[in-house]
């Protein structure tokens, strides 16, 4: 990674620029602004030092004009000992963290290879997404721009061009065949075969036939040869879904396949060489199972060469709001857009079904929203009432729960107050007191 080191100090800028470069780094350095701004636009770096208060233009203007140039920049500010609100107003600006004075070298040290670890990430996501701009038919679309996700696609990317099997873990519904799926997108097979074999859904009489294939007159039914799904895939990728359903019966005859590269149709006598690179996915913990003795250790070690897990999306929330356009656009026939506080209650959210129940909330309210816009009372009841159950104080909850019930007997009784309130069994006149407390109009009486 390429630094550059600003600060009006001499003795500053040549002991961080000693200790960086004896560390692998490359590093120049400037006295002022002006020539660290001119050498800035002549070069490429990664990482800025700023020392915060220099003489001419400061490190506040020389940031904002660095994040002008180029917004990718990353920028550790030097800030005087204890100056916490010019921390804070660098970190608004773009820094990506500050150091107070006396510089601590070692913290400083973890602070740039933390920094790198993200440049790196960045550089690999870069790098997926010209590869997919490459691609005539993408067969998948990964949404969300956050760190975890980011991190997933930087581990694609690394993992797609290797023979080595990858092992997808994650919950259901995180989307792990679309995440193999880009691997292979992403790989040198990417113009064979992309063959799925849900481990969990094959009776186990029938495995082996499915996987192997098997010969004519080989058991009854077996009217003509047939490939399995190891032939199938040949020189493309073999996608094991859910493989910690497999029994334990099959569990030797697939690491056989594994190992030896080979098969033997069922009711065959000769072995056929595949060429097949192997990606499996579980949302089961593998290591537990084969504790247990549920699982063969040997095929475990064999499946997970390398590795790729995809966080569940409560720990990943900030890609929700990129998520839902996504599925409005694409299961939407007409205009519709989330209003900020049905974003807002999403988010709040914790989604045990993962992306997959996201898309179904999505589908399903946009098909049954009658106007433009979703607003909270349009959300299915499982989200309102898990917002107001799970959030707040005590009051804040019933007052909550009071706001949804009302709302539900108005639009049970389609907007009728005299109705609706025998429904809920008070006054007509508490109703409208109610009404005003938590603001609730009908769709059409908003502006």
């Amino acid at each position: 990674m390429k630094i550059l080191i600003v600060d009006d100090e001499h003795m500053q800028r040549e002991l961080l620029k000693g200790f960086l470069e004896k560390k692998g780094y490359e590093v120049e350095q400037a006295e002022n602004g002006g020539d660290a701004l001119e050498l800035f636009r002549r070069l490429p770096f990664q990482l800025v030092l700023l020392d915060h208060r220099m003489p001419g233009m400061n490190g506040d203007e020389l940031l904002e004009k660095m994040k002008a140039a180029n917004p990718l920049v990353r920028a550790i500010m030097i800030t005087a000992y204890g100056d916490v609100d010019k921390a804070v107003r660098v970190l608004k600006l773009g820094a990506s963290d500050f150091l107070e004075k006396p510089v601590d070298l070692a913290e400083l040290l973890e602070k740039i290879r933390t920094i790198e670890q993200e440049v790196m990430i960045d550089e690999d996501v870069d790098d997926v997404a010209r590869m997919i701009d490459d691609k005539e038919e993408l067969p998948v679309k990964m949404v969300g721009n956050g760190p975890a996700m980011k991190e997933v696609l930087s581990l694609v990317r690394r993992t797609a061009p290797s023979p080595f099997n990858v092992l997808i873990r994650g919950e259901t519904g995180t989307g792990k065949e679309l995440v193999a799926r880009l691997a292979h997108l992403l790989s040198p097979a990417a113009e064979g075969p992309f063959i799925v074999v849900n481990c969990g859904a094959i009776p186990e009489d029938l495995f082996e036939s499915e996987l192997f294939g098997h010969e004519k007159g080989s058991f009854t039914g077996a009217s003509n040869r047939r490939r399995g799904k190891f032939e199938l895939a040949s020189e493309g990728t073999l996608f094991l879904d859910e493989i910690g359903e497999l029994p334990p019966s099959l569990q030797p005859k697939l690491l056989r396949a594994l190992q030896e590269k080979r098969i033997t149709r069922v009711g065959g006598e000769k072995d056929i060489p595949v060429d097949v690179r192997i990606l499996a996915a579980t949302n089961r913990d593998l290591q537990n199972l084969v504790e247990q003795g549920r699982f063969r250790e040997d095929l475990f070690y064999r499946l997970k060469v390398l590795e790729i897990e995809i966080p569940p999306l409560r720990q990943r929330k900030e890609d929700i709001p990129a998520l839902v356009d996504f599925f409005v656009q694409r299961h939407s026939t007409r205009p519709v857009w989330f209003s900020p506080d049905a974003i807002s209650t999403l988010l709040k959210y914790n989604f045990p079904g993962n992306v997959r129940e996201l898309e179904h909330i999505i589908q399903r309210t946009v098909t049954l929203v009658r106007g433009s816009v979703v607003q909270i009372e349009d959300l299915p009841p499982e989200i309102r009432f898990y917002n107001a159950m799970e959030t707040g104080a005590l009051n804040e909850r019933l007052e909550a729960v009071e706001r949804e019930m009302i709302v539900a007997a108005l639009e049970k009784h389609e907007w009728v107050q005299t109705r609706a309130a025998q429904f809920l069994g008070i006054s007509e006149r508490v109703l409208r007191y109610k009404m005003g407390k938590y603001e609730i109009k009908k769709r059409n009486d908003r502006r």
